[in-house]
């Protein structure tokens, strides 16, 4: 008998403690068993396996196997799966799964999501898949997931969850307990309940503890409390993710301009919006934009093509003022050898300078009220690191050429280039959020260019002076 024809063959091998090893990663033997009950087609192993797994283990799995596996494995699942994994995945490995899913699966699968996941799903589709999904869905959460998706990107509106409870201020609370009870379409999980007059306009909260602390005949409009840090559906979801931050909330309400209820937030979504604008952020300062680890070739080198582009020029910029000094460069051959070694320090310190300005920029710390506060305290710190760095440089080139006069050059053009470093590394990123570009994709550039230029001419024209040299 073949293991196909014995579905219980597999069970012979005990299922591992856990899903994930150490380190975190999916352990190795699950994802083998995982492959090798997908390869028999055994449903029920696959189930047992995989049947009750987190969302979150689901998405890093299905990322894991091969293309023709994950759609096997999704329908193999059947009942069991939850879409809510595909939202977990990289955008492009989670295209291909609803590509290659029947639309009938889809349909009953986004159907099945809160307001914001199915959003999320939808909002990368083209058009017409989008409109396809939408019309066989029910009409309720047709609009829902339509009015979302008419908000602009990376706003509240966009991943606000319409799933959420509100009750009259007139209610006492004996009959909220009771409708609660007696309800069988509440949220998944809440912890506030939210007051609203008869035009939905939001008129206060209740805290789930509140409710449940208070005596039945007690009106809510006694207990609710104003909610003072509602956001609108057009604020920016960065903004909405520093409230939550600054204020330590759990959830949040979100209204439309008239102050009507849309919706709430809560702090699993701004989790993942703070997770999204930081590598947003990192992989913008490396000139890559929305890089995924499963792009294609191509998709890699297009992303990346654009700064590199400028590099060139900048790069052809600072070649040119080391043209400007041939003639010094010919007369002393150390002056090619050491001057990397100016470039290149002058080039790490302005990137550490540049990465705090920019953080502190997206998190608002740094400000008209601080700038020069700031600068002071950078350019401190770039001459103690250049007044240090210089003279260790200088040591080691004094000796390695027996010449101590071009260690003193080379020492002064450390220390140069280092408050250089520090000044540019923070006003560059800061003119250019003054001007409305973002400074986490252009900063790099421009700083990395400033250090090659004022480390390579203040070496060669140090050089030139001091050792009297023609240029």
């Amino acid at each position: 008998m073949t293991q196909s024809e014995n579905p219980g063959a597999l069970h012979a091998v005990p299922p591992p403690p856990n899903v994930r090893d150490a380190s975190g990663h999916l352990d190795a033997q699950y994802v083998t068993r995982i492959e090798a009950a997908l390869e028999v087609r055994n449903a029920g192993v696959i189930r047992e396996l995989a049947g009750n797994l987190h969302e979150a283990d689901m998405g890093d799995l299905l990322e894991t196997l091969r293309h023709d596996d994950r759609v096997l494995l999704i329908q193999l699942l059947g009942d069991d799966f939850d879409f809510a994994a595909l939202t977990e995945m990289e955008e492009s490995v989670r295209a291909q799964v609803l590509e290659a899913l029947p639309d009938d699966e889809v349909v009953e699968g986004i159907g099945e999501l809160e307001s914001d996941d199915a959003v999320y799903l939808l909002e990368d589709m083209e058009q017409e898949e989008q409109d396809k999904i939408l019309a066989q869905l029910p009409n309720v959460d047709q609009v829902q997931i339509k009015r979302a998706l008419e908000f602009p990107e990376e706003t509240a509106g966009r991943i606000v969850q319409t799933d959420f409870i509100a009750v009259p201020p007139f209610w006492t609370v004996g009959q909220v307990i009771d409708h609660l009870r007696s309800s069988e379409d509440l949220p998944e999980s809440f912890y506030e309940l939210y007051v609203v007059d008869p035009g939905f306009r939001l008129l206060g909260a209740v805290a789930l503890d509140q409710l449940l602390r208070t005596k039945r005949s007690k009106k809510i409009s006694k207990i609710m409390e104003e909610t003072r840090h509602s956001v609108l559906v057009t604020n920016d979801q960065e903004d909405v993710a520093r409230l939550f931050e600054r204020y330590n909330l759990i959830s949040v309400a979100v209204t439309d301009v008239s102050e009507r209820l849309v919706g709430i937030l809560t702090v699993d979504d701004i989790v993942d919006v703070i997770q999204e604008e930081a590598e947003e952020d990192m992989l913008a300062m490396a000139g890559v934009g929305d890089e995924e680890i499963s792009d294609s070739v191509l998709e890699i080198a297009k992303s990346r093509i654009s700064w590199l582009t400028v590099n060139v020029f900048t790069a052809i910029f600072a070649a040119y003022v080391i043209s400007l000094f041939s003639a010094t460069i010919e007369r002393m051959v150390a002056l090619a050898v050491l001057m990397p070694i100016v470039a290149s320090m002058g080039g790490n310190s302005g990137t550490q300078t540049m990465a705090v300005t920019v953080r502190a920029i997206a998190t608002q710390e740094l400000n008209r009220r601080n700038l020069l506060r700031v600068l002071r305290r950078e350019l401190l710190v770039g001459i103690l690191n250049g007044v240090g760095l210089g003279v260790f440089v200088g040591v080691i080139a004094g000796a390695w050429f027996g010449n101590p006069e071009l260690g003193v050059v080379i020492g002064s053009a450390v220390l140069i280039n280092s408050i250089c470093a520090g000044l540019f590394g923070l006003l560059v990123p800061m003119g250019l959020e003054r001007i409305g570009a973002d400074p986490a994709i252009a900063s790099s550039v421009f700083v990395t260019m400033i250090t090659d230029v004022v480390g390579f001419f203040t070496f060669l024209f140090l050089a030139a002076w001091w050792f009297a040299l023609p240029y």
